[in-house]
């Protein structure tokens, strides 16, 4: 085993980072262990509602009062290309962070690096090219402008799977838009949102622009939620919490912005390159452990070609390596935490009972170097019907669900009668196929030939009790501002 060594293991110690400065660690603190190692790699504060209350007033004041939301385009290209250049200087360090709190390998945590990097840099260019329309031919004497302007105090609350990532397809389009913001990043794994704070001071930007506040949702998340003072709310993580946020932001009609579960479907049809196909759907569903909403946790597969394509994902999948998270070599970490793990145990053994076929892992690995750790085999299951819970649940863990069909129709039928609708994979060498079922697929994403894919100017966001709105590309961007009409008449 090859084990990243490049940094010494040290308790990483935050406070809050409100209005430019981070406060000192103390009071009432959370102390986040590797779920690999059972190493103590963090402490965070945990916030009470006075904390909470700071970080969005002094949010609020820079946007109303401060310079920020009125700097030029260019202006806040810069800060934003300063800051991609110091996550670059700093990657390693940064994917330590993500490898240490999250538990996923290594190498995983610094795409997650270089994917928020990429982020980054799109949204500055986006900050450079905004701009409004001019309607020139409403008649004679009477002209209209459109503005696009930032849509005020911006709340993120992201998630831990991503903790990185998920902050990056929001803030710097945010900050681009304009907008000051603050963030509750996970109570699990904060701390690169709390890192990337520093960074943007580092780069320039103004103090209270972006603040972060540590603690549970239970606080923090349903202040900013409840708070007048917050205009947006974007929101990363699971349906249940996703319908608490809305609730509590009811009162105040702020606009929010759902990004939540998924039951992500990988449909393989018998014209498909199947050794392709295997490696996508296997890299679907393992990929950072299963934990990931675009998950590829079922596999449709036509029932002419089901047991040979089974046999090659079995094969393939005793070739990936679960190791700890700052090996070099694993394929899979740790899950993020013991009781998440007993869960996606409990997806499998329910299944087991109903009758569905575990055709390869459905443990936990605790043998050598995982004994300390929450690991679990990558895991695939066969004669899954589409009313189990395995089926139309978001499990969340290296688990694939599989059920056969024998038509088109009973494929795309199938993709869509589960409740979510975030992604979904065709695998179809055949054009009129490919984009005929993506088509018909209720998703707000839809790979062909591939998986887990995407690019910064690429939006993702989902349908159904996957969500709403959506991140990244030019409609993430739009999410941040808001539209002004202004009409003129001359008096000529």
């Amino acid at each position: 085993m090859t084990v990243t060594q490049a940094i010494p293991a040290t308790l990483r110690r935050y406070g809050v980072y409100i209005d430019g400065t981070m406060s000192a660690p103390g009071g009432d603190i959370m102390c986040r262990k590797n779920p690999g190692t059972g190493e103590a790699v963090a402490e965070f504060v945990r916030s009470d509602e006075a904390t909470v209350k700071v970080a969005v007033a002094s949010a609020r004041s820079q946007f109303d009062s401060g310079l920020w939301p009125t700097t030029s385009g260019q202006y806040r290209a810069g800060i934003l290309l300063r800051l991609a250049g110091l996550m670059r200087r700093d990657k390693e360090f940064l994917s330590r962070i993500e490898a240490e709190e999250v538990g996923k390998p290594i190498r995983l945590a610094r795409g997650d690096v270089e994917g928020s990097i990429g982020l980054t840099e799109y949204a500055a260019a986006l900050a450079l090219t905004s701009h409004g329309d001019a309607h020139t031919n409403l008649g004679d004497g009477f002209m209209g402008l459109v503005t696009r302007e930032p849509c005020g105090v911006v709340a993120m609350v992201t998630p831990w799977n991503f903790p990185l990532l998920q902050l990056m397809q929001k803030l710097p389009f945010a900050l681009a838009a304009g907008c000051t913001t603050v963030c509750k990043p996970s109570e699990l794994t904060a701390g690169s949102t709390l890192e990337i704070a520093r960074l943007l001071t580092e780069a320039g930007l103004p103090d209270g622009v972006f603040n972060v506040v540590t603690g549970p949702g239970g606080v923090v998340g349903d202040y900013l939620a409840r708070s007048p003072e917050v205009d947006f709310l974007s929101f990363t993580g699971s349906t249940a919490v996703g319908r608490s946020i809305v609730e509590a932001s009811a009162g105040n009609l702020k606009r929010v912005s759902m990004e939540l579960g998924g039951k992500a479907a990988s449909i393989v049809f018998p014209d498909a390159d199947l050794e392709k196909a295997a490696t996508g759907v296997l890299f679907a569903v393992t990929f950072n452990q299963g934990e990931c909403c675009v998950s590829g946790a079922r596999l449709l597969v036509h029932e002419d070609i089901a047991d040979d394509f089974i046999a090659v994902l079995v094969r393939k999948m005793a070739e990936l390596k679960v190791g700890l998270p700052l090996d070099e070599s694993a394929d899979l970490g740790s899950m993020i935490h013991e009781n998440h793990l007993d869960q996606v145990l409990g997806f499998v053994s329910e299944a087991r009972s109903a009758g569905a076929h575990v055709v390869a892992g459905g443990d936990r690995l605790t043998d050598g170097e995982l004994s300390e750790g929450f690991f679990m085999a990558p895991t695939i299951v066969d004669r899954v019907t589409s009313d189990s819970a395995l089926f139309r649940e978001e499990v969340f863990g290296p688990v694939l669900a599989i059920t056969r069909f024998s038509s088109t129709d009973e494929a795309v039928q199938l993709a869509n009668s589960v409740d979510y609708g975030l992604a979904n994979s065709v695998w179809s060498l055949n054009i009129d196929t490919a984009l005929s079922v993506s088509r018909r697929l209720k998703s707000g994403t839809v790979w062909v030939n591939t998986t887990v894919d995407g690019a910064p100017q690429l939006p993702g966001g989902g349908v159904k009790q996957s969500g709403y709105g959506r991140e990244m590309g030019q409609a993430g961007f739009d999410e941040f501002s808001e539209l002004k009409t202004i009409q003129i008449r001359t008096s000529s």
